[in-house]
């Protein structure tokens, strides 16, 4: 908790918001999954197991394009995000709305692959910009 640890308390709840931004919800599932699985094999010893390593190379995978800046407010033990930014965003404003005119029209919400795939692309564009040094 806050008061046992307080930085690392601080930090992992500025990481973990950071994530939702810049990883994708796919890959933010399995990370969940292999942090679990990373903290049993810590606790059990297994630090130098073949298996560790290998949770270990996967979440460090993911976090290849987790940066940015959070801002905290912390309050009675509390921590509380109060806003964040990243250049790797995965969010973009004008694919949840509505109203903007483009690649995407409202009547495409029936098709549940193509939705599906919004997320793939913005993955892409986000990395060959990367790539790119955009």
């Amino acid at each position: 908790g806050l008061y046992e640890t307080p930085g690392g308390t601080i930090l992992l709840a500025a990481h973990v918001d950071i994530e939702l931004f810049t990883l994708d919800k796919e890959v933010r599932k399995i990370k969940r999954n292999l942090d679990i699985t990373f903290s049993e094999q810590v606790y059990k010893g297994f630090w130098f197991s073949p298996e560790c390593e290998f949770t270990r190379s996967c979440i460090q995978k993911s976090q290849d394009h987790v940066t940015g800046s959070v801002t905290v407010k912390l309050y009675k033990g509390g921590v509380y995000i109060l806003g964040r930014e990243s250049p790797l965003s995965l969010y973009n404003a004008e694919l949840v709305s509505m109203d903007v005119q483009g690649d995407y029209e409202p009547t495409d919400a029936g098709g549940f692959i193509k939705i599906n795939a919004l997320r793939l692309q913005e993955y892409c564009r986000l990395r060959q910009n990367s790539a790119s040094g955009k």
